[in-house]
């Protein structure tokens, strides 16, 4: 990453789906569960005082249907509803964005991924180096020379090199990869028996899913008849898996910037969830002389 510090995009949705996965459930006194808002809360704050941004966006999916929906009714339809020991956790932990002084961004009809990949593009376009915080996969196709991925709860970075690593494609390959692979948490239909190593190794003999279909008479076996089989539905699943970067917007990167926030609002969001933890913090920061900023 550059020396200055980066422009951050944190995919909260995946994080504080993430954190209520994979975090124990704590509850306050009342029974109100309060793990996944503290996790995300801590994963922001540990982003924020490792990179001390001066511009950072925090994304979330906007309640009700995406154009994807409209394309495909079946798009996600497999995903059992969202747990009300999570959905309840949602207000509290916008609110405690809020209070942060982080810019906050729900843009009706996309998902988060759409909102962070037109962004993404904006600040590529300006020469800003970009940082997006996620724990998905599908943002690979966002890498570039100024575009890094980190997942903080693994504490991992993610640029071109590591896709390639990772994936075995390149980032530009990604979308076709996905488009091949199909994914079943989706519900996004792929090239039936086509996994991760036979997607990438279509592309490295056919480069593009274009040409892949238009020569798909030369892969042969029964991973070729499955994928003749696919074609009808691969343009489709091409679309779906491609995060959009042209969403409108009423702010861009450089309206992005974090502002003092409300300590006193943040105080009695800690104490409703009761997180000692945070409510130390508050004092701590406040006993801490000034910094300049970065």
């Amino acid at each position: 990453m550059a020396k200055n510090p980066p422009f951050i995009l944190v995919d909260g949705s995946s994080y504080l789906f993430r954190a209520f996965h994979a975090l124990p459930p704590l509850t306050n006194s009342k029974g109100e569960p309060t793990g996944a808002t503290v996790g995300v809360i801590n994963m922001l704050r540990k982003l924020i005082a490792d990179y001390r941004p001066t511009h950072i966006a925090v994304v979330f999916d906007a309640p009700g249907k995406t154009f994807r929906d409209d394309l495909y009714p079946a798009y996600k339809a497999h995903r059992p509803p969202m747990p009300d020991e999570l959905r309840t956790q949602i207000e509290p932990t916008l609110d405690i964005i809020r209070a942060m002084g982080l810019p906050l961004l729900i843009v009706d009809g996309v998902e988060a991924d759409d909102v962070i990949g037109t962004l993404a593009r904006q600040a590529t376009e300006q020469g800003v180096e970009t940082l997006v915080s996620t724990g998905d996969k599908d943002m690979a196709q966002l890498v570039n020379a100024h575009v890094t991925l980190i997942n903080t709860m693994t504490d991992t970075l993610m640029d071109e090199a590591g896709v390639n690593e990772k994936f075995g494609v390149r980032p530009d390959q990604i979308i076709d990869f996905l488009a091949l692979t199909g994914d079943s948490v989706d519900n996004i239909p792929g090239v039936p028996k086509c996994g991760p190593k036979t997607a990438a190794k279509w592309l490295g003999e056919f480069d593009t899913l274009d040409t892949l279909m238009a020569r798909a008479d030369e892969v042969k076996g029964k991973i070729g008849d499955s994928l003749r089989a696919s074609l009808d539905m691969l343009p489709l699943s091409r679309t779906l898996t491609t995060i959009k970067t042209d969403v409108p917007l009423e702010q861009g990167p450089a309206d992005l910037q974090p502002h003092d926030g409300d300590p006193a609002a943040l105080r009695r969001h800690y104490e409703r969830i009761e997180s000692r933890r945070l409510l130390a913090s508050l004092d701590d920061e406040a006993a801490a002389p000034a910094e300049d900023p970065p």
